[in-house]
């Protein structure tokens, strides 16, 4: 089945997405900040990137905590719904993560929730990860929460269906060597036809990430492998979670690809 390459751009600005993925007890998510920020130790008032934000409820936690944090999304209904929490140490943008923003500014950067991997080419991929990296200042530290590509395999549900108010959610997984997918046919009285979505998410392992992060002068420091932030075991753990520092020595080289 082909995919759209910007499938991202449509799905992710679609009111359906966030009613699949979002509206649901926010509790885990807040519960994973916390122990996060338990982990980091970030000094007060420090200043934080959240990549792929969305509708910005992690930037929402964190900002809550006292830090200094912008969220940028590709998304101009998720940003416009999260310009309504902006706040004085809370700040919205719309934005691409291939683009550069703001150069050796923020001392953390977070990628939440398998917000990468979407794009066409490897080529994008590294110039999301050259984004986050350059965004920190030297020393500055990088959070990305991955699937893990090997549970993600073993454990993939190919068929299933959501029902939620008048909206049914009919979702079909399946994988190749090199991504997984995942087919949303979405039915709801509302509309004429039933709507049809196709994610495309690329298998990309820790040598891969350690490929990608090291490129831009970013060292892997530690592992998770769920939001317990329990030790990552390749086959059994939900997820991906890599804490990785920036090193003092920041050129930017060109794209090696």
């Amino acid at each position: 089945m082909a995919v759209t390459a910007n499938w991202f751009t449509e799905w992710f600005n679609a009111p359906y997405y966030h009613q699949l993925y979002f509206e649901r007890d926010e509790t885990e998510a807040a519960a994973f900040i916390d122990r996060l920020v338990t982990y980091l130790k970030p000094s007060a008032g420090c200043r934080m990137l959240d990549v792929a934000c969305g509708k910005g409820r992690h930037s929402r936690f964190l900002a809550e905590k006292g830090f200094d944090v912008t969220g940028i999304d590709i998304s101009p209904d998720s940003i416009t719904y999260a310009l309504s929490h902006e706040q004085d140490n809370l700040h919205f943008f719309v934005h691409d993560m291939r683009l550069p923003f703001y150069i050796n500014y923020f001392q953390y950067v977070f990628n939440f929730f398998t917000s990468f991997g979407y794009f066409r080419t490897e080529r994008e991929h590294y110039d999301a990860i050259r984004t986050m990296a350059q965004s920190l200042e030297p020393g500055g530290v990088l959070v990305l929460d991955y699937l893990n590509v090997h549970y993600a395999e073993d454990h993939l549900v190919h068929k299933e269906e959501k029902q939620q108010g008048a909206v049914t959610y009919f979702i079909t997984k399946w994988f190749d060597e090199t991504h997984f997918y995942k087919k949303i046919v979405i039915e709801d009285e509302a509309l004429e036809e039933p709507l049809e979505f196709t994610e495309k998410v690329a298998k990309f392992s820790l040598g891969d990430f350690n490929d990608m992060f090291a490129f831009h002068h970013l060292q892997v420091e530690e592992v998770f492998g769920d939001y317990f932030l329990g030790p990552y075991d390749i086959k059994k753990s939900p997820r991906l979670i890599m804490i990785a520092r920036k090193q003092s020595h920041t050129a930017i080289a060109p794209s090696p690809l």
